[in-house]
């Protein structure tokens, strides 16, 4: 046993010698590629498909399972709640019952002040903090998402909508409008989750949405100026310059004093709670609950003074009881179909955007897995039945899901407490708003929107990329100068011409040696990296197809012309050997395997010997 076990020492030791040698001599070893088997054009077309919408693999769980089972399994997977349901507890809900209790407190009065963005009554933005997020709870697959209106899609509605129809002369038609854009928001989104084409919101790059959102929010604020400084007339229009000039031009008769110092009284106090909340996490109710006492002794403050009759301007009577019906309300033929349909679909994939973006930052927080294509479909449903309750779109709130988290929420029963406080308020507590101030709602919507502007976001895309950095502020200034739509119009547009830069002109670059080291890198990058005399080597950093097959043959050309005009202009020895590197490219189709053949046949012509590489083989050593 000894013996042996010395005999396989001795010849370890020599195979890692042998092997250490061939490594010092550099002998290379050329594995040949193997032609793949043929494949079905069907099946073949089946797996693409398949993982192109069914990349998760969906309905792995119903395989081998009896049909019992597999009806079990399909209502859980429509109504979440049946599943995670069978877990719940009393901890559990005692952690829901404080975070639902905290985001009501919240979503009250900023509910009444964004049922305004959207030019309608404030009734109705408690209604749509009502029947959607009892909706979102059982459909939905976050636990920390809360419901409701939000200021961006509220304004962005408000504005869509004020362009077919003046809501002040034509409300009831305005109001039937809003349901059917509401009702189609809600296709959309179900729509896109049920074909799994979930994967189309993301199209809009993070840098557009936070160029967008900054402008909306700096837009929203500058709208709460009517409210905050008492104007009477003001502009219709968004933009910046309208604003200014209409605030200004009613500077000497259209401001009262009474409505400024309620507004700059409460609006400091809600800031110094934010800060209070920001600076110590545990104190998270102060800023959650700071909008409703400031209603509540506004409201107090106005009814006792009856400051009404000084020019203070108040929210005034406020419909009492739940969401009437409003099936009959939505335009299903007609003129302003056409109309409802477009602003839908805008405002749905907005509010999709919004919610899923939130959704998937809680849940990678809380690591859990969130389904987005039934994100969708939840969404996508409460807004289908929101819009038959009178409600106008609701969505996920940042805001309020931010404090839904830090208030401990457990489940989605949280946005179910906070249905059932908006129930009680819509039945008992509604005409006690009667008094309150316009002035204190701009207020909650300033300090509200502020969160809004992640100017961090904005420097760091400035450091990472210049391009996505154009895409943010072209959306900013975009809405900021002209209007929302403009804005979200030219973030999309940004986002699609940058993924058909990359996809048309991609990436190449030369390599050059790292000192005392067998690595190859950019040259561009790592100035310290020396060209090989006579050997040119070019990395191509992309798949190539029909789309960019020709740039990149011209583009190698070009970078193999360069190089030999400066070696000409030294007088050194022209290139003799171009070197392809091409590891990162990751699919070819028969257009790039022309432009190489293209490529092999000029180079060919100039004298000049190629070796394209896949496997990068002096990179080994890295």
């Amino acid at each position: 046993m000894g013996h042996s076990s010395v005999e396989a020492e001795e010849t370890k030791e020599m195979d890692i010698r042998s092997f250490s040698s061939s490594r010092h001599n550099q002998t290379p070893y050329i594995h040949k590629v193997g032609v793949p088997p043929k494949q079905d054009i069907f099946k073949e077309l089946k797996t693409t498909v398949k993982e192109t919408f069914f990349a998760d693999d969906p309905l792995r769980c119903f395989k081998d399972q009896p049909r019992s089972r597999k009806f079990v399994l399909g209502l859980q997977a429509i109504f979440p709640i049946l599943e995670w349901g069978r877990s719940y507890n009393f901890a559990k809900f005692r952690g829901d019952l404080i975070a639902g209790l905290t985001i009501a407190s919240l979503c009250i009065p900023q509910d009444i002040g964004y049922s305004k963005l959207a030019n309608l009554a404030p009734q109705y933005g408690l209604y749509s903090s009502f029947v959607p997020p009892l909706v979102y709870a059982f459909m939905g697959s976050s636990r920390d998402i809360a419901i409701g209106p939000v200021a961006v899609v509220s304004l962005l509605l408000g504005t869509l909508l004020r362009n077919e129809i003046d809501p002040t002369t034509n409300p009831h038609e305005y109001l039937r409008l809003a349901f059917t854009a509401t009702f189609f928001a809600g296709i959309t989104q179900a729509t896109l989750g049920i074909l799994r084409l979930g994967f189309l919101i993301d199209f809009l790059s993070h840098a557009a949405v936070v160029g967008f959102m900054g402008g909306a929010a700096i837009t929203i604020a500058l709208q709460q100026l009517k409210g905050f400084l008492g104007i009477k007339k003001f502009t219709k229009k968004t933009d910046i310059i309208s604003v200014m000039k209409s605030v200004w031009h009613s500077a000497n008769h259209g401001w009262n004093w009474q409505t400024i110092l309620i507004g700059a009284t409460f609006l400091t106090f809600l800031l110094f709670a934010k800060y209070i909340g920001k600076k110590n996490k545990r104190l998270f109710w102060v800023p959650a609950i700071a909008p409703l006492i400031s209603v509540i002794l506004s409201t107090f403050f106005v009814y006792i003074t009856h400051a009404e009759k000084k020019g203070v301007a108040i929210v005034g009577h406020i419909e009492k009881g739940i969401n009437p019906p409003s099936v009959k309300e939505i335009y299903f033929t007609g003129d302003y179909l056409l109309k409802g349909l477009r602003t839908g679909i805008v405002a749905g994939m907005i509010a999709l955007t919004e919610a899923v973006a939130i959704g998937r930052t809680f849940a990678s927080m809380k690591d859990y897995q969130l389904d987005g294509n039934k994100e969708m479909v939840a969404l996508g449903a409460m807004n289908i039945v929101g819009s038959m309750t009178s409600c106008y779109v609701a969505t996920g709130s940042f805001s309020r899901s931010a404090v839904n988290y830090m208030a401990g929420c457990q489940t989605a029963v949280s946005n179910i407490v906070m249905s059932v406080v908006v129930f009680l308020t819509l039945e008992f507590i509604t005409p006690l708003f009667k008094y309150t101030p316009n002035a204190i709602l701009a207020a909650i919507i300033i300090s509200a929107v502020l969160g809004l502007i992640d100017y961090e976001a904005a420097i760091l895309i400035w450091k990472i990329d210049k391009f996505d950095f154009v895409a943010c502020m072209g959306a900013f200034f975009g809405v900021v100068f002209a209007s929302v739509e403009i804005g979200l119009l030219i973030a999309v547009t940004i986002s699609f011409a940058k993924i058909l830069l990359q996809v048309t002109r991609p990436r190449t670059a030369t390599l050059g040696r790292i000192p005392r080291t067998n690595v190859y890198r950019n040259i561009q990058q790592y100035p310290e990296a020396t060209k090989v005399p006579g050997v040119l080597i070019v990395r191509v950093d992309s798949a190539i197809y029909f789309s960019n097959s020709n740039y990149i043959k011209e583009r190698i050309l070009r970078w193999l012309t360069d190089e030999e005009e400066q070696l000409k202009a030294a007088g050194l020895p022209k290139i003799q050997f171009l070197i392809v590197e091409m590891s990162p490219v990751t699919d070819i189709d028969t257009s790039g395997i022309h432009a190489l053949e293209e490529l092999l046949r000029s180079l060919k012509k100039r004298g000049v010997q190629v070796m394209i590489l896949i496997n990068f083989i002096i990179n080994k050593e890295k």
